[in-house]
């Protein structure tokens, strides 16, 4: 079967894979997978016991300090580099700005609680004060912090600390303040929209009533590359500013232009376009705009995804009968084909670790799940399980969670699991379709003024 791009409805339907499903969805091949080897694909790192005891909030009631609190140990969690503890086992309570008693911090410690955290929240018209500290042993608090920001920046000033506490702990940046870009639909269209990591602040992009697909972050975070569908017959890659909201095209070659996915370091492009009569991979410079066709090929490839040292690209191809995922140099040299479990293995992701390749596989009960495979092929483990068609896997760029659009509950929704099947959690609820997440890296854009002030 050709990977010739189909009609529209092909291409922006139920796609099983999005537009790595176009003119695919439909195969009537059997499958022929061995059994593959799973691995457990937890990082291997020894999780730091953490005690989250609160924010007394002196600013007008006691939810801003209630919901800082959740919304740190929730990050802290998702992390998956601590432990936290239930604090209030241990005795450790808040009484006004004195903060817990010191004995009690100590005997906590002694206990195994290796970091406890607390804060105050106060105002200062019209800002929150949210004033942190640490302790973590000895006679003395190890470290006190003030933020400053407006009420709707509460959550953030949480994300900062969690981010802070990742990096102070364990030497990684945390991606508590990262946030994922994806498709939802609209008044029958489909928008671009972003939010927060957890799910939260969800704020709409392009409002063009019609089609806007696949947004890919630049390295940056400053901007989007996306499919944009400027007619049933036409589709341009443009980019977005979203400081200011200005749109730009990128590619705008005759027939289709898809899947776009900027280079690491963002010096480069590469897409689909199916100006050569079938989708062919380019690669784009984007200061000079020249163009290099990194495929030759009658078959169809589509998908094309960096390794995060920029020397490789994984891409979907049917050159072989059907979907499946190969590499490619980033010159387009020394293609090598690495699924053959399975008939169908498409929309590749590669980690920002470089140790996995994500993408849709099709499952020995005809299911679409989340596979990961190593980029020598040489162990392979399927993530996601149940009746439901899952889809579009990015990367967090810590490497230890993956977003991903599935059916689960009826309605294509945005999801979060860690790379290794667990903790799954929903993260969009409104609408009937949210689809093809992409993980900024860490540090997102400011969206709202926000300030810190050292204490």
């Amino acid at each position: 079967m050709s990977m010739r791009l189909g009609p529209l409805s092909k291409v922006i339907g139920a796609a099983v894979v999005g537009l790595a499903g176009a003119g695919l969805a439909g195969s009537g091949l059997e499958s022929d997978a061995a059994d593959v080897y799973l691995e457990a694909t937890r990082p291997d790192v020894q999780k730091i016991p953490i005690g989250v005891i609160g924010f007394q909030d002196g600013a007008t009631t006691a939810r801003a300090g209630k919901e800082a609190a959740e919304v740190l140990a929730a990050d802290l969690r998702r992390s998956q580099l601590f432990t936290v503890a239930d604090t209030s086992k241990l005795g450790l309570t808040l009484a006004g700005t004195a903060g817990p008693d010191r004995q009690k911090l100590k005997q906590a410690v002694e206990s195994g609680v290796k970091v406890l955290v607390w804060g105050t929240i106060g105002m200062r018209d019209p800002d929150y004060l949210l004033d942190r500290f640490i302790y973590d042993g000895g006679d003395d608090v190890a470290a006190g912090k003030r933020y400053v920001g407006p009420a709707s920046v509460l959550r953030q000033m949480a994300h900062r600390v969690a981010d802070e506490l990742v990096a102070r702990y364990t030497g990684e940046p945390g991606i508590a303040r990262t946030r994922i870009a994806y498709v939802a639909e609209k008044k029958g269209a489909r928008e671009l929209f972003v939010m927060d990591y957890d799910g939260r602040s969800a704020k709409q992009i392009t409002t063009d009533g019609f089609l806007n697909l696949t947004p890919q972050w630049s390295p940056d975070r400053k901007y989007l590359v996306f499919t944009s569908y400027q007619s049933r017959t036409r589709q341009n890659i443009e980019i977005a500013d979203l400081a200011t909201g200005k749109r730009s095209p990128l590619v705008s070659l005759s027939g289709l232009n898809i899947t776009p996915a900027p280079s690491p370091d963002g010096t480069k492009l590469a897409f689909a376009t199916s100006q050569d009569g079938n989708s062919e991979i380019y690669a784009m410079d984007m200061q000079t705009k020249t163009l290099q066709r990194l495929t030759v090929h009658s078959a169809g490839d589509l998908s094309p995804s960096w390794a995060p040292t920029g020397k490789e690209l994984a891409f979907t191809s049917d050159r072989g009968g059907g979907p499946q995922i190969y590499v490619m140099s980033a010159d387009g040299s020394n293609v090598r084909r690495l699924t053959f479990d399975g008939d169908y293995n498409a929309a590749p992701a590669w980690s920002p670790r470089g140790n996995w390749i994500a993408y849709v596989c099709r499952s020995e009960q005809r299911q679409y799940k989340i596979c990961l495979i190593s980029p020598d092929g040489e162990k392979r483990a399927q993530i996601t399980s149940g009746q439901s068609i899952d889809d579009s896997p990015s990367w967090s760029p810590d490497g230890r969670h993956l977003a991903f659009s599935s059916t689960a509950g009826g309605k294509t929704h945005i999801y979060m699991i860690n790379s290794d099947g667990k903790e799954l959690e929903q993260l969009t609820f409104s609408g009937t379709h949210n689809s093809m997440p992409a993980w900024s890296s860490v540090e997102a854009p400011k969206v709202e003024p926000q300030g810190a002030e050292k204490k």
